[in-house]
């Protein structure tokens, strides 16, 4: 075996100064932290899409449930003559008032006077009326990016049965 050369002490020292340049060059403290931060926000994208999207639906069931009742509300209001003084024609609705108690109905739900207004009556005669209910809410995180209030409408009908 051959002895392995002596280096000297000045070539030994330099050779230690680029390695450590070297080595703090490649230091890899901090990569992790790109990684959390783009998860983070993908994490905290996909929980608000998760959030809106359910108070969307919640809020679409809500408009169509109130839809329903307002319009069962304006189908009970009966003409009493019509129906007492020919019963076997049936009991006909007083479709004139029908946007007048969807608006009460509206306003007893606590809705907002811009959602009572644009709730009303889209077609009434005798047998049946068809209502439109409208609901208006802030989403949670989304509103951030897309800006301004989100509208959702119900509608339902309610037919006069008599039996």
């Amino acid at each position: 075996m051959t002895p392995r050369p002596r280096v000297p002490a000045a070539v030994r020292e330099r050779s230690q100064r680029r390695w450590a340049r070297l080595a703090a060059r490649l230091d890899d403290r901090g990569s992790g932290a790109g990684a959390v931060i783009i998860f983070a926000l993908l994490f905290l994208s996909l929980s608000a899409f998760v959030i809106d999207g359910g108070l969307s639906i919640s809020k679409r069931e809500r408009a169509a449930d109130i839809a329903e009742q307002a319009a069962r509300y304006a189908a009970q209001d009966i003409d009493l003559d019509a129906l007492y003084g020919n019963a076997a024609a049936g009991a006909p609705i007083n479709f004139q008032n029908c946007d007048a108690r969807v608006r009460a109905f509206a306003q007893e739900m606590d809705m907002s006077a811009a959602d009572t207004g644009a709730s009303h009556c889209v077609a009434a005669n005798a047998n049946e009326v068809r209502v439109e209910v409208q609901l208006t809410y802030s989403p949670v995180f989304t509103g951030l990016f897309y800006g301004g209030d989100v509208t959702v409408r119900g509608e339902a009908v309610a037919e006069n049965e008599v039996g």
